[in-house]
């Protein structure tokens, strides 16, 4: 059986750390966890002409990550954002005008030629630049697929109407809770509250469900029918060594339980799980792959390629 296609639309980028750095950016962590379980994600994404993008292209053949998609741009560099730490998290200082700001439309619709994708994922922060922004609309008028909506608020890139046009074309949607009142805010929802808001949202823009993760209070869905699911705190705390990349952790394992049919309550507490697990470690992208040799074991991937 051919393994599931997923097309990964946005940033590629390195988060810098004050003693490190990381490649990183949602579509590519996102990916990266997917090809671990024995899917074959497509990244559409565009890099500078430079160090970074040669580090980024070697990792993609050690993880094994198709690079078709993979633009080069002449004049702008590959992304990086600074992660400053703090008693509480982090903080992220994205810098302005990267290569991922600069998709083409033209070599996009390319990349999506070959492969009838199971999945389409997208986020916010690549739509900050016009030129990605249609680009992103190129992809998803050529892809006939159900389209997962990862919504990154970064302050101070994105807008009112990159929110509304993300969620129209949305059929679910992740947030965390901060994002959800933030999205209340700026689309003048009344009233408060996570379901409220969530109803609103898949009430105005006709979405199947409405994810949002809570951090260490777990995570909660609702579906277009009404139904809540919910997964609350463990017992035991969770072993934080940074939280950077637990929400795509989250974002991938909810994705491989979409495609593989498990039921909403197992997905969730899934990948809560697994987003937890990986606040245990340094970056987003977890350096031995025997990290995921557990979970492959648990939830049954083992027998399907992945390595």
């Amino acid at each position: 059986m051919q393994p599931d296609v997923v097309l990964l639309f946005g940033e590629v980028l390195f988060d810098v750390f004050p003693d490190c750095s990381h490649p990183g950016g949602a579509p590519l962590n996102v990916a990266r966890h997917l090809r671990a379980f024995g899917f074959a994600p497509r990244l559409i994404t565009r890099t500078g002409s430079d160090p970074e993008r040669t580090e980024l292209l070697d990792l993609m053949r050690l993880y094994r990550l198709d690079a078709v998609g993979v633009q080069v741009d002449p004049t702008h560099p590959t992304g990086r954002v600074l992660v400053e730490m703090e008693d509480r998290g982090h903080r992220f200082r994205i810098l302005p005008d990267q290569a991922y700001d600069h998709i083409d439309a033209d070599l996009a619709r390319l990349s999506t030629g070959d492969c009838a994708p199971a999945l389409v994922y997208f986020g916010t922060l690549a739509q900050r630049g016009e030129l990605s922004r249609q680009a992103l609309r190129t992809v998803i008028g050529n892809v006939a697929a159900p389209r997962f909506l990862d919504i990154n608020l970064r302050s101070p890139w994105y807008s009112e109407a990159v929110v509304r046009e993300s969620l129209l074309n949305a059929d679910i949607a992740k947030v965390n809770d901060e994002e959800l009142a933030e999205i209340g805010r700026l689309l003048s929802i009344p009233g408060r509250g996570r379901a409220h808001l969530a109803r609103a949202l898949i009430e105005r823009f006709d979405i199947g469900m409405v994810l949002v993760t809570l951090g260490a209070q777990g995570a909660w869905l609702l579906e277009r029918n009404g139904t809540e699911h919910e997964v609350a705190a463990p017992a035991e705390p969770t072993r934080v060594l940074d939280s950077v990349g637990a929400g795509d952790g989250f974002s991938a394992v909810y994705i491989a339980g979409l495609l593989r049919g498990w039921s909403l309550t197992a997905t969730l507490q899934r990948a809560d799980r697994f987003a937890r697990a990986l606040c245990g470690i340094r970056g987003a992208i977890p350096q031995d792959e025997s990290f995921y040799s557990p979970w492959r074991r648990e939830w049954g991937f083992e027998t399907e390629g992945a390595e």
